[in-house]
């Protein structure tokens, strides 16, 4: 196997051992990146007075990484500004929160050169260069200029945009059309797929090819690849005394209720405050199922320094002390609403411990919530998993109840169906779910990509000669 070379916005190494609390990125690179003798590349997290460009690198559980330090112009103008306050709520289809500014387009650019750069010493002729996410969509470009012949994939973990919100974007097409620098790019979805289709055609004059994109000589690999989870470490997390700890806590707290669990970061894309509704609506509609439940909402915060952030949260508060003031007794709460992360393993046990779980956003690239939720669970006596149509996931967890999470009532009645679900469709349903969770698990994402990086464009993909070339 070439070497492979992953760069990512933020690297998230091991820290712990094999187990530790990793995200799925740095799950699946890790096996990839060990394998091959690789290196992982991006930002330390950390602030310096005055870019260098000096890199530190470490060796843990194998893996090698590679870490720059950003100047706090970088890291508000480029992280901040335009990668969260910009592409973030544009590709999550929310223009009425996208921010546009002159000196945010500044910093992403100056960030993306600083990458290339400092990573440039690092590649070898052979190396696999494999980028992760909408933060460093031009890095292909600047390698390229900088005369780089390599192999270059690019996955986008969020969803891609329709055309008609991506030309908002001032210099949208000098973005897009750095991307077309990747031999290969890899999405969740066709719906994401189809919308860079789109936006190339119409607005680039890009020629499609069955997968292939071509466009001024370049060809361009559209992969469709879902991230899944690291099944096997979930299988071993859930035999864990934490696991099995949490989920006896929750049982015995619940008192014989049924248990509706949400586990999100605190984002607007995740739907929170329509699931509260949605919650409510239940409670008023269905007099007979209440003191018989609750809701368990998990939310650690996050960005809290941005206001669109401070307005979930307080919304939430709210929306939660309002449903208990006006339905809890003396010995029942409705709502159990978190403010804070719980390590992986507790977070399984709860999974495995809920009737529901309920992941409900509206727009998601993926949501491995949903997964987890389903690997969690006891296949003899499995939870019924919600989830909104819009999140990655329910393209492939297609037997979950699929709901429309701007409707109160159809995810109030999804609820109460899945409450009520009988034994034999609750098991017909998880068991065609968990199938693809452990068959398209997060190896199968990795090797599935760095094939598609690996193989070279075929004969078929390639566009008919035209009647000049075809004479000289």
């Amino acid at each position: 196997m070439n070497r492979l070379i992953a760069i990512s916005n933020r690297v998230q190494a091991a820290n712990g051992g094999e187990n530790s609390n990793r995200g799925g990125l740095a799950v699946a690179l890790s096996a990839a990146l060990r394998e091959s003798n690789g290196i992982w590349f991006g930002w330390s997290g950390e602030q310096t007075d005055e870019f260098t460009g000096q890199i530190s690198f470490r060796r843990e559980a194998g893996v090698a990484t590679a870490t720059i330090d950003l100047e706090a112009q970088d890291i508000e103008e480029y992280y901040n500004g335009f990668a969260n306050r910009t592409l973030w709520p544009l590709f999550h289809y929310r223009l009425d929160l996208t921010e546009i500014a002159r000196d945010f387009a500044g910093g992403y650019a100056r960030v993306n050169e600083r990458f290339a750069e400092t990573v440039a010493p690092l590649i070898e002729p052979d190396d696999l260069i494999w980028v992760h996410d909408y933060h460093l969509m031009p890095l292909g470009r600047r390698l390229r200029e900088r005369g780089f012949e390599n192999r270059l994939g690019f996955f986008l973990h969020t969803p891609w945009p329709p055309s008609s919100l991506m030309v908002s974007l001032p210099g949208h097409r000098d973005l897009v059309q750095s991307l077309l620098s990747y031999d290969v790019i890899g999405f969740h979805t066709d719906e994401w797929r189809a919308s860079f289709i789109d936006y190339i055609k119409t607005h680039l004059g890009a020629e499609i090819r069955g997968e292939y994109a071509h466009l001024a000589g370049r060809t361009t690999h559209l992969l469709i690849c879902p991230i899944g989870l690291d099944t096997t470490e979930f299988t071993s997390a859930l035999g864990s005394k934490a696991a099995r700890e949490a989920e006896q806590r929750l049982i015995t707290s619940a008192v014989g209720r049924q248990v509706i669990v949400g586990v999100d970061r605190l984002d607007y894309s995740k739907g929170l405050q329509e699931r509260f509704l949605a919650y409510e609506q239940l409670l008023a509609t269905r007099p007979d199922l209440r003191e018989k439940l609750f809701l368990l909402q998990i939310a650690p915060p996050s960005r809290g320094d941005v206001a669109s952030y401070q307005q979930i949260r307080a919304d939430l508060n709210s929306l939660s002390g309002g449903i208990n003031g006006e339905y809890a007794s003396i010995d029942w709460v409705p709502v159990r609403y978190v403010n804070k992360g719980y390590a992986r393993e507790e977070l399984f046990g709860i999974y495995r411990g809920s009737r529901v779980g309920l992941v409900t956003p509206l727009r998601d690239g993926m949501n491995l919530v949903a997964k987890e939720y389903v690997a969690a669970q006891d296949p003899e006596d499995p939870g019924v998993l919600v989830l909104s149509r819009f999140a990655g996931a329910a393209a492939q967890l297609d037997t979950a109840l699929i709901i429309n999470p701007h409707s109160s009532e159809d995810m109030a009645d999804a609820i109460a169906r899945a409450l009520a679900m009988p034994l034999e469709e609750r098991k017909e349903r998880h068991a065609a779910m968990l199938k693809s969770v452990v068959e398209e698990d997060v190896r199968w994402w990795s090797a599935r990509f760095i094939a598609a990086l690996t193989e070279p464009e075929p004969s078929e993909s390639r566009p008919p000669l035209t009647l000049a070339s075809s004479q000289s």
